[in-house]
């Protein structure tokens, strides 16, 4: 019995594992076409289709299910690291192909000054963007998921992406593609902040769901009163 289940469990993670390098493409392919584009309100814009492929295809984006972590059973967390990991795949995956091709060189120019201020940035900084970005992580996925009206559900998820990068918050995905289109995994630097990345977009992610959680239970009983 207890091969068995961990056979079951080997089978998930090895899903999750390819279901996030997908999600990793998919924000990958967000991240080229804002590095496309000069006007950044425009490029903000259509990043999300990432997300917006992520959550219609039900990939596993480690900012989009790590908020959900206090809701699921201890192997949640396993699935999660399986999910960044393949997240990082995707990133990186993306970033070698598109290296490539004849715009390899232009993506690399654009994203070098972008990954120069992530890494000039002192990691409480980063830990903080990183927070808020989850914080908008969570709430575009929720509200995709919750919201019944089919515009309030796009326009949920592209709130979310174009707010998150129009004020420069830290999302750990979207970054993995910048730091590899423009090698910038060769600065030690570039994994310090890689880490807080990670740490902040689960904070913020995780305490912004539980808040959520807890103003909902608190209304229904009151409603029930």
């Amino acid at each position: 019995m207890q091969v068995s289940f961990s056979c079951r469990d080997a089978a998930r993670l090895v899903n999750t594992l390819v279901s996030g390098l997908l999600a990793g493409i998919c924000i990958s392919i967000g991240g080229t076409v804002f590095l496309s584009v000069e006007n950044k309100i425009i490029g903000a814009s259509l990043f999300s289709i990432g997300l917006f492929l992520v959550v219609s295809f039900k990939f596993w984006l480690f900012t989009g299910r790590v908020g959900y972590v206090l809701r699921n059973p201890p192997f949640y967390l396993l699935s999660l690291a399986a999910a960044l990991l393949g997240n990082l795949c995707g990133a990186v995956c993306t970033a070698f192909a598109l290296q490539h091709t004849r715009v390899g060189t232009s993506l690399a120019q654009k994203a070098v000054p972008l990954c120069v201020t992530k890494l000039e940035d002192n990691l409480c900084s980063i830990f903080i963007l990183a927070v808020f970005c989850g914080i908008l992580m969570y709430a575009g996925v929720e509200g995709f998921a919750s919201f019944e009206h089919p515009l309030g559900k796009y326009l949920s998820i592209y709130l979310a992406v174009s707010v998150f990068i129009l004020c420069g918050f830290e999302h750990c995905v979207a970054n993995m593609y910048y730091f590899s289109i423009c090698g910038a995994w060769a600065d030690a630097r570039a994994w310090w902040a890689m880490g807080v990345m990670v740490a902040g977009n689960a904070v913020g992610s995780i305490l912004f769901a539980f808040l959520h959680m807890l103003v909902r239970k608190k209304e229904g009983i009151y409603h029930a009163q």
